[in-house]
Formats: structure tokens, sequence, C-alpha cells
């Protein structure tokens, strides 16, 4: 084989190896490009009945999960706090806002059950931002096995591919994914420090503090 049919061979492997290389995993290879909506979803629902009595600075009736999230400041996302789910000055003595309140018939995310009541959702308009939630859910790198045992979302996620309907839940609270209507690609579902840190600054932009 000649030297210059050598370094051809080289060169298409190497092509081969590298031509999808920091490309999403599918079917995130698609959010770029498809019409997606991300939901602020209300991550707990308190049974109507009696709650036991709370341990000195728990909140009553709240799941530890939640309650260790709020009290490390939500990771910088209080507007991501379902309304009336904390007592009044719990976050550093602030006047709280008007808050969103969610009928008990207001509509659910995702369409399978268990799902959660929608507080509000908003259409991801801007390419760059769908581009950022591809590249964070699909890179499996973004994922380790260290999560909670339980789904408190706070956020939901739902956009169309060649494959289907896509519907994924985030829950901050117990650090982890969830996929609905699409095999998770990666072998881990929990969040990374960084991982959350970049999708929180993701989630500053679709709902505003104050929104």
């Amino acid at each position: 084989m000649s030297r210059a049919l050598k370094v051809g061979c080289v060169v298409g492997l190497l092509a081969l190896g590298t031509g999808c290389a920091g490309k999403p995993a599918a079917p995130f290879d698609t959010l770029k490009t498809s019409q997606a909506t991300a939901f602020r979803l209300q991550n707990y629902e308190p049974p109507a009945a009696a709650q036991p009595t709370a341990q000195p600075g728990a909140i009553p009736g709240l799941p530890p999960e939640i309650q260790q999230w709020v009290q490390a400041g939500a990771q910088g996302l209080q507007q991501l706090i379902p309304p009336g789910l904390l007592p009044p000055g719990m976050l550093g003595g602030a006047t709280p806002q008007t808050p969103l309140q969610a009928q008990p018939d207001a509509p659910r995310f995702p369409t399978s059950q268990p799902n959660f009541r929608i507080l509000s959702q908003t259409p991801v308009m801007d390419e760059d931002l769908r581009e950022d939630l591809g590249k964070i859910f699909g890179d499996d790198s973004n994922f380790d096995s260290t999560q909670a045992n339980c789904m408190y979302a706070e956020m939901g996620l739902a956009w169309t591919s060649t494959m289907g309907n896509n519907e994924l839940l985030v829950s901050f609270s117990c650090n982890r994914v969830e996929a609905r209507g699409f095999a998770w690609p990666h072998p881990n579902t929990g969040m990374k420090p960084n991982t959350v840190k970049k999708l929180s600054e993701v989630v500053q932009k679709l709902f505003p503090p104050g929104s």
C-alpha cells in the first residue's frame, strides 16, 4: 500500500471516529431544531390528612429531600419552590412575592402518571437555549449515580422529534432526571454539581425570578 493511500485511510478513520464528537445523544440531538416547551411544576402536594408534628427546624409534612434542598437555598432557584409550600419568611426573612397558585384541577405534566401540577409554562423560543439544554441532557458525562431515591419534579421539558413525543422531568431536590416517552440514553440519571449549575443558569432565563 502506498504511503499516500495509508495516510488517506488514517484520515478517513479519524473522520469516522470524530465526525459525531460533541453531538448530543438522541433524542436530545433534535432539541435545538424542535419546538420545545418548559414547565414549572409543583413538586409536592401535601396530603389532605393531618401531618405529624415536625422535628425542630423542619417544615411539617415536607419530604426530607425537599427540606434539604430548600434549606440549602434551593440552589439559587427560589422561583421553582411551589407556592404556599414554605412558611412566610422562610428564605432569609424576605417578603414573599404573590405566588402562583395551582388549582386542584390544573393541567398536569407529563401525560403519563405519576405527574405534577403545572404552575406555569413557556415555549423555549431561543435556539441557543434549546441547544444548551440539548448539550446538558445529551452528554453522559453530566450524570452520575449520586441521586436521591425520589422524584419531586420542579421542572419539565417537552419536545417532538422523529422518534415521537419526548417528555423529561427534572428534580433539583432529588438531584435526578426521569425520561418519559423515550429511553434515557445514559447509564446514570443523577445530576452532577456542575450539571445543576449549568441547568440552573438556563432555568434563570426560562423562568426569571419574580416571573
